[in-house]
């Protein structure tokens, strides 16, 4: 199995603040209540924002946030992960940064590759 690394950017630099490791997990729960794997403190998060979810190859960010997540400047509702991507809690709100393992890499590469135009 793969590992995904979530980091947490500073607002304004994407200066790493925090960083938060699963490599067993089949769902990563974001949000303001205590019980998320991940919990920010931030007035735009949703007590449960996104869940990140594995499938059997890649990982999928779903929103469940009421203020919404953003990728590149664009709401997003379901998107898949891709490595270095940077999901934003609300359109003001914290930033985190997805870093996949290089298994995980390598197998989107492959499926990528095997594609025909």
């Amino acid at each position: 199995m793969s590992a995904i690394t979530l980091t947490l950017l500073q607002p304004g630099k994407n200066i790493p603040l925090q960083n938060w490791t699963f490599d067993t997990e089949s769902v990563i729960r974001i949000g303001r209540s205590m019980d998320n794997d991940v919990v920010l403190y931030s007035a735009v998060v949703s007590r449960r924002h996104i869940e990140i979810r594995r499938d059997r190859t890649r990982w999928e960010v779903v929103s469940l946030g009421a203020n919404g997540t953003y990728v590149d400047g664009k709401p997003i509702t379901t998107v898949s992960a891709e490595d270095g991507m940077i999901i934003r809690l609300a359109s003001s709100g914290p930033q985190i940064q997805i870093r996949l393992s290089s298994d995980e890499i390598e197998s989107k590469l492959n499926t990528n590759g095997d594609r025909r135009c």
